[in-house]
């Protein structure tokens, strides 16, 4: 081979050698930093870029996407005294990338130290039972203060979650003793409260129909005395028109007042729930006598009656 042409061979794979080391493929989702002689000079963003070989490099290749750091368990004493253990996930995203590559060595693992040490002061400040039962304002609280402390790196902190709060096992059995004692207690005073109001019903029912039975016994004491009141004007009409007729001379008005008393009395024996036996008077036609008398008065009313109704003309003829 002629030294022209070996030249030239070697020339070419210099070329290229050259123009691949000075194109370089950004991915998406990624920023690369350019270093000239080891100082920072540019960023490039995905895509295909250029740099000078030899003179320039790609310094530290950041990436942009949101990622989730896994914080260690670790032992936290609360407020109270209580042990508890706990655990957390971080979100972060890189938004200035020559931040997140020059101000801090190692960021992962510098977030992940700062997430722990301040859990162990938000937690520490807290008793047990504000551990246990505000964790969104734990989640606030450690957002808050690893946002701030991580912005001069270039980070920004979306989420904090605290993944689990684990207490001894003394502690959780006392809890679970309490959250049942608490539990009894408000099924004793649910009961109490049922039987109260059972208790109030029930009176108001006995209370309402006591009221109801006495409206009724009113009711039915007017009724009587209405009832005994006419016939107490019954009566009384009765005794007035057999008074005029004694007034007049008919005896069969005595008659009347003495069979009525004597049907009365006869009524009485004969229905005698004790009486197996009815023994009938020896006056019994006396009993005839009486009925015959009171059929004659009877007889007497209904006659002055038809003459009062024939003395008096009808309508149409008064003229």
């Amino acid at each position: 081979m002629e030294p022209v042409a070996f030249t030239a061979i070697i020339a070419a794979a210099a070329a290229v050698i050259l123009l691949f080391s000075a194109i370089k493929i950004v991915p998406q989702g990624y920023n690369y930093t350019v270093e000239s002689f080891g100082r920072y000079t540019r960023t490039l963003g995905p895509g295909m870029e250029w740099i000078v070989p030899f003179y320039q490099r790609i310094g530290r290749k950041m990436n942009m996407m949101e990622t989730v750091l896994d914080i260690p368990t670790q032992e936290v004493i609360t407020r109270d005294n209580a042990q508890v253990s706990c655990d957390a996930v971080v979100f972060i995203q890189v938004v200035d990338p020559v931040s997140a590559a020059y101000e801090v060595n190692n960021l992962e693992n510098a977030i992940t130290n700062l997430s722990l040490t301040n859990i162990r002061t938000v937690v520490g400040s807290m008793d047990l039972d504000e551990v246990l039962s505000n964790r969104d304002d734990i989640n606030a609280r450690l957002l808050s203060v690893v946002d701030a402390a991580t912005n001069p790196w270039g980070v920004k902190v979306t989420r904090i979650e605290i993944a689990d709060l684990s207490p001894p096992a003394d502690i959780t059995e006392a809890m679970a003793r309490q959250m049942k004692a608490e539990r009894l207690k408000r099924a004793e005073i649910l009961t109490a409260e049922g039987d109260k109001q059972s208790a109030i019903l029930k009176a108001e029912g006995l209370k309402q129909s006591q009221i109801l039975e006495a409206e009724g016994r009113r009711e039915a004491a007017f009724r009587d005395a209405e009832a005994r009141e006419r016939e107490g004007e019954a009566e009384a009409k009765a005794t007035a028109f057999v008074s005029e007729a004694i007034a007049k001379g008919d005896v069969n008005a005595i008659n009347y007042f003495l069979g009525q008393q004597y049907v009365t009395a006869f009524e009485k024996l004969a229905s005698a729930g004790g009486n197996k036996t009815v023994i009938i008077p020896a006056e019994f036609s006396s009993i005839i006598g009486t009925i015959e008398g009171i059929r004659g008065l009877t007889d007497a009313a209904k006659d002055a009656s038809g003459r009062g109704r024939t003395a008096v003309p009808p309508a149409g003829n008064r003229d």
